[in-house]
């Protein structure tokens, strides 16, 4: 939030995205369009850590965001991790995007908890 510092500022999560450097460089020459671009590490380098930090820790603790990377792991046949958890990172972005602009505290959905959580509960 500190780095962000005014939601306002960004209409829609892929600005946020670029303000972070979480977006690809396009490469094209007429109607041939490349498919392996570098990430534009062009941004806040801090956001951009702790965001994909983030993303990995929740790969790896949130059923909702392991079965995505695992989707997006399986997409692509080059650096496989590197751009899947760059994907898991956009993913994240778009949550937090919705819950700055909409002033409201993220609630984990009561179908995702562990059984360990299910015992602590009750």
């Amino acid at each position: 939030m500190a780095e962000i510092v005014d939601i306002t500022r960004f209409p829609e999560h892929k600005h946020v995205a670029q303000y972070i450097g979480l977006t690809w460089q396009k490469r094209a020459t007429g109607q041939w369009v490349s498919q392996n671009t570098r990430l534009s590490k062009v941004g806040n380098v801090y956001l951009r850590y702790y965001i994909i930090l983030g993303a990995d820790k929740l790969r790896q603790f949130n059923l909702e965001y392991k079965a995505y990377y695992g989707r997006k792991f399986h997409e692509v046949s080059k650096y496989q991790h590197k751009r899947a958890l760059v994907l898991t990172a956009r993913k994240l972005v778009r949550l937090v995007h919705a819950l700055l602009t909409k002033n409201i505290p993220y609630v984990r959905p009561q179908m995702l908890l562990d059984k360990e959580e299910e015992a602590l509960l009750q």
